[in-house]
């Protein structure tokens, strides 16, 4: 398990496979990760949940295999 404080502004998302999703604006107070706009199709934010997380390793985080990943995420 990990510190949800090792979550940082900028750190990279990506699903179980490695590939990009988004990137972190900030960890909300309801455990959601919220993403920037600027990875999105729609031009919005757009949350995973904190429990979504596998790992982090370095300055990515890794989602579970089979996390739904949020329609307009590119």
């Amino acid at each position: 398990m990990f510190e949800k404080i090792r979550i940082k502004e900028h750190m990279e998302v990506a699903d179980a496979n490695g590939q990009h999703i988004g990137t972190v604006d900030e960890v909300m107070d309801d455990d959601r990760i919220k993403l920037t706009r600027s990875d999105s199709d729609d031009n919005m934010h757009h949350f995973l949940p904190l429990d979504a997380v596998e790992k982090i390793d370095d300055n990515r985080i890794y989602l579970k295999a089979g996390t739904k990943i949020p329609l307009g995420v590119n």
